[in-house]
């Protein structure tokens, strides 16, 4: 199951073991490419969090990760990030990242 999470629960959620945070906007081309595959990645991987965070409706939380594009994929670890991806990429690099 995929996240919309907002900015209070944000801190507490990324905390909590591994967590992958899809950085988004409704209006990203991109963005929607990827939307599809997290969703994948969530049912086939119950024990991570995945989480989407809409930039557009939580800017500060993008400022403070240093979101200057989208999609922007965070993986985390008991709240330390771990990787970072900017862009579209496939599945596979996901599958990777969370072995």
């Amino acid at each position: 199951m995929v996240i919309h999470l907002e900015k209070e629960d944000f801190n507490e959620v990324i905390k909590e073991g591994k967590v992958l945070v899809d950085f988004y906007a409704d209006w990203c081309g991109p963005c929607k490419m990827l939307a599809p595959i997290i969703e994948e990645l969530a049912k086939e991987n119950e024990s991570i969090k995945f989480v989407k965070v809409n930039v557009d409706l939580h800017e500060d939380l993008a400022q403070q990760y240093g979101i200057m594009s989208i999609p922007t994929v965070i993986l985390f670890e008991n709240g330390e990030q771990l990787k970072k991806q900017i862009g579209f990429v496939p599945k596979d690099v996901f599958e990777e990242w969370i072995k």
